[in-house]
């Protein structure tokens, strides 16, 4: 693992913000909570959390446009964000929540790999303070958060089985995955794909156990962060 590093309470007006920093990939989350749920789920009784992507122009070696400019995100962004709202929702008693929506933005400073996997296990601390917010304020009476969510990329690399892979090492892995976790260690998602050779089973378990050590890196580091 790189080193990690959650530095919260980052932005002012948010309710709940932090910067995460997995090596030299750095991501501001932060969430915004909304009295009123989307429409679709008005009168259910449940809440809603989802989760908007972006990445700074230069926060690649070499500068990107920003999509407003463009009229519309890519696939990759939308893809992204998806992913980040469905990892947050697994961690969560929508109905504990109520008829409320939290937003979670995960914007991309610096890239140097793994920026979606940042994102979701930086999102959670951002959830996690909203949430405490409407706790103390006694607008919830019972915690909807169930468990720690996190992230982590794991990999096949020059032969070698690799967990948090850097740019250098993702843009060249011969098997790429990324994998999103409890923390008591339930599976939520996994993305895998053979990108220049294929893998075996036996591989494709030792990623899991791989990814598995990672997310209590993870989860350990949001604990310590939220103290």
């Amino acid at each position: 693992m790189r080193p990690i590093s959650i530095e919260t309470g980052v932005m002012r007006h948010a309710e709940g913000s932090c910067l995460i920093r997995c090596g030299n990939t750095h991501v501001l989350c932060s969430a915004s909570i909304e009295d009123n749920p989307p429409r679709f789920l008005k009168g259910t009784g449940l809440g809603w959390v989802t989760a908007e992507y972006g990445m700074l122009p230069r926060a690649t070696n070499t500068r990107n446009r920003r999509e407003a400019t463009q009229g519309k995100q890519s696939g990759r962004t939308q893809e992204i964000q998806r992913l980040i709202g469905r990892s947050l929702r697994a961690g969560v008693d929508r109905v504990a929540l109520g008829e409320r929506q939290i937003t979670i933005d995960c914007d991309v400073i610096q890239a140097d790999g793994g920026t979606r996997c940042a994102s979701i296990t930086g999102g959670w601390v951002a959830l996690r303070l909203a949430v405490n917010k409407l706790l103390e304020a006694g607008t919830l009476t019972r915690d909807p958060i169930v468990d720690h969510v996190a992230a982590v990329s794991c990999g096949i690399y020059a032969g070698q089985l690799v967990v948090d892979l850097d740019y250098a090492e993702d843009s060249e892995a011969g098997t790429d995955g990324n994998f999103v976790m409890t923390g008591t260690g339930r599976l939520i998602e996994v993305q895998m794909s053979a990108e220049g050779a294929t893998f075996s089973r036996d591989e494709m378990a030792q990623l899991v156990d791989l990814a598995e050590a990672g997310i209590a890196e993870l989860t350990a580091a949001q604990r310590a962060a939220l103290k």
